[in-house]
């Protein structure tokens, strides 16, 4: 059963001893007789506690009790992931202002009952999850509501078991303390379930709390995922106002405003959605009036929420917290992902972050020019959607790309769909298949809709096809295509490397896992579609002249992988990248001189080799980045060949030369529908991106353009 409002328990309580019906003594609330009662009103006791329950006595529940009237109880297992359908369950995003409004409506909730030590609760609004979801952990900062990823709830409570620490306005728990509450709760549920890993979040204050403490606790499984992080306290220029807030009459307090304008995130970004809505000046005008009313309204919340003598404290705090986990940042063995503000005015963040990146040895880091301190109050930021990008999901002590993948909402695909649209109208990628029957037509009803399916093909310059290819399949038939990828979209970015480490995120969100057996054949288990190149970096980064030139092993890879689980493989050919660049300062080239040899030496000893044994052209896997001279747009051609059946096909393909002789069928097939298209596109009126914008201009925007005949 649960109380109404927010019902909490003691953080410091072992999970335990609350299943129990015990408690410490240091997490008790005895000593208090009014923060006892108050407490008791608002915390949910189970059956078997009820019964033994004296009046008068606080039995803290044996979970973290769920907060409030926004959502419905976890039902396990109600959540499965066996849709048909290749998405995620959407949940739409709120606006900054919407953010805002519902942080301090559940901020007040909570801070109705002030008394009593730190506490958890899980949030009721996260409705339910998978049945194995990791715990995590939320850290709060100055504020100490826990409220502070309220708009992130039901996403994230879709794949999390979400805990939220609530620290009163009026205690005064020392920062030590509060490591060694955190702590007992993070060595309780670890005790627990071993082997499912613990997140903490953490934003300013809480980013020093969760270092801390995975500093004390190198040997749990931790992850960190900090939000502007206030180790860099002591640089922050609040420091020199202190004395000058302590004077201040709590009535004229100019804290309030500036916290609530840090809140509030960068005015300007207010106007440019106003007008991005296409809103009149008035109209515009109107919103920000509106927008100010309703900060306004909320200083007295804030005051509520962190009174002066609180503020103090908190900031003093602050000092300590700092220093404490920059003197055990080299104990910090966690998975930790850096999240950085480019506009906090109230800490160097970007700046620490940088640093932080470079001392702990496993960490991502990830940052947002546009944004302020309270990074999870912004519009348009997404927790979830970045734990996706960045791969820092799993369920278990290690990372697995297939079982523990996140498909992308539909609203996310939207996003990457929408990012990349003007690559699509400019290459304008024309898609045909192959039927049963040998007939080539428009459109993908030629490929298999039933997985396992491996698509076999040829890897264009710079891999240029990945994006109409991967969204043209998922558009048309609705399949997501899993790309087997090179390790580097799957290492920590480091310095000299010439793409930021953000590059890739849209990669690692729509399912590309590292080349490996291990990967391939758990992508053949679930049944996938899978998308291989056998030629690799070698022939995305080709040379001069040697485009539409495959680079494939002389070896088979692929096929008794396929043959096992019957797959169907689909070759495919793809052209179109001598129409929009020439190759002219090429790998060859830059081995000749000492800076770039030296450059592409240290990348690849960065990012490491694939097939490093093997012999050959296909050997050649060093990281480098060819010149390219562009031409005027043309047009992207792709034609998926006869899906080829391996299913029956066990006893024949056990021999090595059958093996072999249908991987030389796989690759004559993309040989032959690169040669097809080559021929046909010139019969193409609509090859050029002048005819093309020609056609757009006389025809509906959305009409299909059109091409050669078949």
């Amino acid at each position: 059963m649960a109380a109404a409002g927010a019902c909490l328990f003691p953080s410091g309580l072992s999970p335990a001893l609350r299943r129990r019906g015990g408690a410490p003594a240091a997490a008790s609330s005895s000593q208090n007789p009014i923060l006892r009662s108050s407490l008791t009103s608002r915390c949910a006791v189970s059956e078997e506690q009820a019964s033994s329950a004296s009046p008068g006595t606080t039995i803290p529940p044996s979970r973290p009790v769920s907060f409030g009237e926004y959502g419905r109880r976890y039902e396990k297992g109600a959540s499965d992931r066996s849709s048909s359908t290749p998405f995620m369950d959407d949940v739409e995003l709120e606006s900054g202002r919407e953010r805002l409004r519902r942080f301090f409506d559940q901020a007040k909730d909570l801070t109705r009952s002030d008394g009593g030590p730190p506490r958890w609760f899980s949030p009721l609004e996260c409705g339910s999850r998978l049945e194995k979801s990791p715990l995590l952990l939320y850290l709060p900062g100055i504020d100490g509501t826990g409220a502070g990823l309220t708009s992130h709830h039901k996403k994230l409570g879709k794949v999390f078991d979400i805990w939220c620490l609530h620290i009163p306005v009026m205690d005064r728990t020392s920062f030590p303390d509060l490591v060694k509450m955190v702590e007992r709760t993070v060595k309780s549920e670890n005790c627990r379930s071993p082997n499912r890993p613990i997140y903490l979040v953490g934003e300013s204050l809480g980013g020093c709390l969760a270092l801390a403490v995975a500093a004390r606790n190198s040997d749990i499984d931790l992850l960190l995922i900090l939000a502007n992080p206030a180790t860099s306290f002591d640089k922050s220029q609040i420091q020199a106002l202190l004395p000058f807030l302590e004077l201040m009459p709590e009535q004229l307090h100019l804290s309030y405003p500036f916290i609530l304008s840090l809140m509030a995130g960068d005015p300007s970004r207010t106007f440019k959605a106003s007008t991005e809505k296409g809103l009149t000046p008035q109209q515009t005008a109107g919103e920000l009036s509106k927008n100010i009313l309703t900060m306004s309204s909320y200083i007295s919340v804030l005051a509520d929420i962190l009174p002066k003598e609180t503020l103090l404290w908190k900031l003093q705090m602050l000092k300590s917290a700092s220093a404490y986990p920059n003197l055990r940042i080299h104990a910090v063995k966690a998975q930790t992902l850096l999240l950085t503000s480019g506009k906090d005015w109230l800490l160097p963040s970007q700046a620490e972050g940088a640093r932080l990146n470079e001392a702990l040895q496993r960490s991502s880091i990830r940052k947002f020019d546009a944004c302020g301190h309270f990074l999870f109050l912004e519009d348009g930021i997404d927790l979830i959607t970045i734990i996706k990008g960045v791969g820092f999901y799993r369920c278990g002590k290690g990372l697995d790309y297939v079982s523990d993948y996140l498909p992308p909402t539909p609203a996310e695909y939207r996003n990457v769909n929408e990012s990349n649209r003007w690559f699509k109208e400019i290459t304008g990628p024309v898609m045909l298949s192959t039927l049963e029957d040998g007939r080539i037509i428009r459109g993908l009803d030629g490929i298999p809709s039933k997985g396992p399916v491996l698509y076999v093909g040829y890897h264009m310059l710079l891999g240029l096809e990945l994006v109409p290819l991967v969204s043209g399949v998922l558009n048309q038939r609705n399949i997501h295509l899993r790309g087997i990828a090179h390790p580097m979209l799957f290492e920590k970015y480091r310095k000299g490397q010439t793409l930021d480490p953000q590059f890739f995120d849209t990669f690692r969100m729509m399912g590309a896992v590292p080349v490996s057996g291990t990967n391939l054949f758990k992508l053949f288990s679930s049944k996938s579609h899978i998308l291989l190149y056998p030629g690799g970096m070698r022939e995305a980064l080709h040379r001069k002249g040697e485009e539409y030139k495959l680079f494939w092993p002389e070896q088979s890879e692929f096929v008794r992988m396929a043959v096992k689980f019957g797959a169907k493989i689909v070759p495919f050919g793809t052209i179109g990248e001598d129409d929009f660049g020439e190759v002219f300062f090429d790998y060859d080239d830059q081995m000749k001189i000492p800076y770039f040899k030296n450059w592409i030496h240290q990348l690849t000893e960065d990012n490491g080799k694939v097939r490093s044994n093997a012999a050959g052209e296909v050997a050649n896997q060093d990281v480098h980045l060819p010149w390219i001279r562009p031409k005027v747009p043309g047009r992207f051609y792709f034609c998926f060949g006869k899906p080829i059946e391996t299913a029956g096909r066990k006893q024949e393909l056990k021999d090595r030369e059958k093996c072999h002789e249908l991987y030389l069928q796989v690759k004559s097939e993309v040989e032959s529908c690169m040669a097809y298209l080559r021929e046909k596109r010139e019969s193409d009126p609509y090859r050029s991106i002048f005819s093309r914008w020609m056609y757009r201009a006389t025809h509906n925007s959305a009409s299909e353009i059109p091409t050669f005949e078949p």
